[in-house]
């Protein structure tokens, strides 16, 4: 029986695996909100974010997010079998300063376990301003939140903390850029963090992807 002829002809290119953003977000409003924007502005079937509103305090975000790592073959107790489309996966616990106890065990938690953390000090809110101007003043969240709405008519404090973020959208790299500068300046300094964030770090990471 003559052989068969080897298929010369090349292959397609390799599809990459689906990518899905676990984001596991502190507040109700502000921060599942904005990623919502965010998703719809990137347009892109490939990206999937599945936040978890109002998870609770650092460290009950930084559980959830060991276990949703865990999950899909990420974390320190990861499950054997890992199935192929999961391997772009990432998980992200995104939570604030403000008045918490336990931050740096959240942090280890989460550091240890291979997920992302978006850490705001005071909160989320300093993120949101990075888009509209330089910040760079030791304050609390109260602060941050009443220098928000003076800049952003729809964000109301009283009224759910939040806004068509989609408008803020428009000037997100010179937010990640911002809140860059802002991080390299408390590293600098060696002391408080605050005010900083680490949000854009997430955001360049979804962005990325998206591409």
């Amino acid at each position: 029986m003559a052989r068969k002829s080897p298929d010369l002809h090349r292959r397609g290119p390799r599809l990459e695996p689906k990518k899905t953003f676990y984001l596991f977000c502190e507040g109700k409003n502000t921060e599942p909100d904005y990623f919502r924007a965010l998703k719809r502005k990137i347009r892109d079937p490939l990206i999937k974010i599945v936040d978890k509103p109002a998870a609770g305090v650092p460290m009950t975000i930084a559980n959830l997010s060991v276990d949703q790592a865990n999950a899909i073959g990420k974390g320190a107790k990861r499950k054997r079998v890992k199935q192929s489309y999961q391997e772009a996966d990432e998980v992200w616990a995104v939570f604030d300063r403000d008045e918490h106890p336990h931050i740096q065990e959240a942090m280890q938690l989460c550091d240890s376990n291979n997920v992302g953390i978006a850490f705001s000090d005071p909160c989320f809110e300093l993120w949101l301003i990075l888009h509209i101007h330089d910040f760079n003043r030791a304050c609390n969240r109260h602060d941050i939140q009443r220098a928000l709405s003076d800049v952003l008519e729809e964000y109301e404090r009283g009224r759910g903390k939040t806004a068509d973020f989609s408008v803020l959208l428009e000037d997100i790299e010179n937010a990640e850029n911002r809140a860059e500068v802002l991080l390299n300046r408390r590293h600098e300094e060696g002391g408080d963090t605050n005010p900083s964030t680490t949000v854009f770090k997430l955001t360049r990471r979804i962005r990325a992807a998206a591409k």
